[in-house]
């Protein structure tokens, strides 16, 4: 975003009459100040400017095209339980679209009750996070979205009864040849997850009090609100929560206070590389919606979101906050809470099963 300016002035003036100086004072007002209807950004905006952004309309990259047709069977992938194995589970179910894109648990309860091994993160704005799971184990969102899929613990189903599933619909079958209509073979698993991440690269959730902010509006703001976010820059978070997610982008070693009470620590990223670097190393959230997406950590340990500030700010950055501080900082994380996009929020009426439709397993 460019960043408004004052204009610098004149050095010197040899010889000015009265009317003159007029003259050039008005025109210098109307030349040198900013654009119609924008504002010059403060120097809170601008120190916000230099750590993140406002949102983009979409999260699609260069050379991505953002086909309508795809998003729309992205969003009914996204809500259709048939595709795991029991007919119960969707995408949906651990990433509620009505509770800002997670479940609201300390972990998910998936296949036959079972229970995983990390709180879900949130499925909005995540399309911006340089890799996806806590472990970051995959690269974008078209690859993280299949695997839930065929992960025991979750939708437990397979490559074959997804296929079999979206096959014996002609309603999916069509829509699969119309969306992958320059492919011999539309109806593959990784078209999917092509799919499911054309629907989630539109899920991001801009017009936050703070994303106005970015936008240039210096009253989005509380005044309390702008407290804490210049204790948010003063402590150091931005220094790992940057980005216009305000997070995604790196990892960092951390282990909960119920892991270190326990003596049972998830190894984190190290289960993915082997690195000893990667010892209980973790991808930094999101904290975009972070005052809705409630458990938090990765491991689900911890309620309130003050009592988080206060152990992330003393484990990570070695500071002890004051009450204050803390009430400041959690006011401003609570602007960060962004509008779910509108057609997300309608759910799909989806094909009817045929008699060719694999039926539920519960095994």
């Amino acid at each position: 975003m460019m960043h408004l300016r004052t204009h610098p002035g004149l050095k010197s003036v040899l010889i000015i009459s009265p009317f003159v100086l007029v003259m050039a004072a008005l025109l210098f007002s109307h030349c040198a100040g900013p654009d119609d209807g924008e504002e010059a950004l403060t120097g809170l905006q601008e120190k916000a400017l230099a750590f993140t952004a406002p949102l983009p309309e979409d999260a699609f990259e260069d050379g991505m095209e953002r086909c309508e047709e795809r998003i729309e069977l992205g969003k009914m992938l996204f809500f259709e339980p048939r595709l795991s194995k029991s007919g119960l589970i969707s995408c949906n179910t651990c990433h509620n679209m009505s509770t800002f894109g997670v479940d609201q648990l300390p972990v998910s309860i998936g296949h036959m009750w079972q229970k995983g091994p990390r709180n879900a993160p949130t499925v909005l704005n995540a399309a911006l996070h340089n890799s996806q799971f806590w472990d970051g184990r995959e690269p974008d969102v078209e690859s993280q979205a299949i695997m839930p899929i065929l992960d025991e613990l979750e939708m437990a189903a397979t490559e074959e009864h997804v296929l079999a599933v979206l096959g014996s619909m002609p309603e999916y079958v069509d829509r699969f040849e119309r969306v992958f209509a320059d492919e011999e073979d539309p109806m593959v698993y990784e078209n999917v997850g092509v799919a499911l991440g054309a629907f989630e690269r539109i899920l991001l959730t801009p017009y936050s009090p703070f994303d106005n902010f970015l936008r240039g509006d210096a009253d989005a703001l509380s005044d309390k609100e702008k407290q804490g976010l210049q204790v948010f820059m003063d402590v150091g978070c931005q220094s790992c929560h940057g980005g216009a997610a305000l997070g995604g982008g790196a990892f960092a070693v951390f282990e909960t206070p119920a892991e270190r009470e326990s003596g049972e620590s998830d190894l984190g990223r190290f289960d993915i590389t082997g690195n000893e670097l990667h010892r209980h190393s973790f991808k930094v959230p999101s904290l975009l919606n972070i005052a809705q997406t409630y458990p938090y950590l990765h491991d689900g340990s911890v309620w309130s979101l003050g009592e988080t500030v206060d152990i992330v700010a003393r484990d990570m950055l070695n500071e002890e906050l004051t009450e204050e501080q803390n009430e400041q900082i959690v006011a401003f994380l609570k602007a960060l809470t962004g509008e779910i996009p509108a057609y997300a929020l309608e759910k799909p009426i989806l094909p009817e099963s045929t008699p060719e439709t694999p039926r539920p397993g519960f095994d």
